[in-house]
């Protein structure tokens, strides 16, 4: 199951929790399928929100919308800026999704996931509210 890690209790057999790392962190590394961040290593894409760094189970670029960002408008109140990776190429916003992002205030830029990584790590450096949605490259 993606998204989710198992973790062992004892008699009570496993218990599943969504994947999250509770605070901010800049990317070290993306590649092979996944992303380094605070000593650890994550396959699969990320939200990194001000909330933390969850697991986001989108593999395509065309599953990214509204509803698949739906836990990053959630928490629009807390960024301004919302960065895009789109894997290794850049694809068009969908109109709904920009809608959905003008209604909450935010700004929103679709790019390449490296340059996503790149600048969610500047404006992080920065402190500025910024939040990212990055889809994992091979």
């Amino acid at each position: 199951m993606a998204g989710k890690l198992f973790e062992p209790r004892g008699a009570h057999g496993i218990v599943m929790r969504e994947q999250h790392f509770p605070g901010r962190a800049p990317i070290s590394a993306y590649g092979n399928g996944g992303f380094r961040f605070a000593d650890m290593s994550h396959r699969g894409s990320i939200l990194c929100l001000p909330s933390g760094i969850h697991g986001w189970s989108v593999s395509e670029a065309s599953e990214i919308g509204v509803e698949t960002l739906r836990k990053a408008l959630d928490e629009a109140a807390d960024f301004e800026v919302l960065l895009i990776g789109s894997g290794r190429s850049i694809v068009p916003m969908a109109e709904s999704l920009r809608f959905a992002m003008r209604e909450r205030g935010l700004r929103g830029d679709v790019m390449p996931t490296g340059a996503a990584v790149r600048t969610y790590n500047i404006m992080l450096g920065e402190n500025r509210a910024v939040a990212a949605a990055l889809l994992a490259v091979e």
